[in-house]
């Protein structure tokens, strides 16, 4: 008499295993979910397969593989959300701390208070001369500073607030343009403000400040001074 070997668990498997598609399509299933859901169609179809015909282990394994891929693509999810989070906790106390210190950003505008100013630059690469003038809301040049060679880079610069006849300049606001040659060559010079840091500012996930009555990116931030 031939043995046949009946599959009893066929239909269970068969709904196990359209549970685990429709588990894997819904963002509400975790993946421990689907884990718990393959290893119960595992067990299930190792128990109840044909002893003449067993199941494929090459099929096997490699269903094990994607369960795995699965997995630590939500771990890595999980490492990235929580790296993300400190990033941005770390922003707000970076942020916190310039709060009251002055900084330079970008920009040509000058504050003259209590008969002294400052401002910055930025050069691309080394240059043999460096000039820098000052002008007031009319456009009239109040100063012309040689600043001799510099490196590339930043760097800080004050101003005792006096003109080019020596005379004291009022309290104001001022606009500074920065010229840098490297032998006959121009080198690429960018003027920076510097102004005071006053707020913190929480767009989303992006930090800004407050400084020089203008809102300000973390980025934006060339030094402290």
């Amino acid at each position: 008499m031939a043995t046949t070997v009946t599959n009893t668990a066929s239909n269970s498997a068969s709904d196990i295993y359209a549970s685990i598609n429709a588990s894997s399509s819904s963002s509400k299933s975790s993946t421990q979910d689907i884990q718990n859901r393959f290893l119960t169609l595992l067990t299930a179809q190792l128990k109840n397969q044909d002893p003449t015909a067993p199941m494929d282990s090459s099929q096997m394994t490699s269903q094990l593989a994607q369960i795995s891929t699965v997995d630590g693509i939500e771990r890595l999810n999980k490492t990235l959300q929580s790296l993300v989070s400190d990033s941005q906790s770390a922003q707000s106390l970076q942020a916190a701390s310039l709060v009251g210190h002055g900084v330079l950003v970008p920009g040509s505008a000058v504050t003259v208070s209590n008969g002294v100013g400052g401002f910055g630059y930025e050069l691309a690469e080394p240059a043999d001369t460096v000039t820098a003038t000052i002008k007031d809301a009319n456009g009239l040049v109040m100063r012309t500073l040689n600043l001799g060679s510099a490196d590339s880079g930043i760097q800080l610069v004050p101003w005792d607030g006096k003109t080019d006849a020596g005379a004291q300049v009022v309290d104001g606001k001022y606009s500074v343009s920065i010229t840098a040659k490297r032998g006959t060559a121009a080198v690429t010079a960018s003027a920076l403000s510097a102004v005071v840091v006053s707020g913190v500012i929480r767009t989303g996930t992006t930090m800004s400040v407050e400084a020089g009555g203008a809102i300000h990116a973390l980025d934006d931030i060339k030094g402290i001074v």
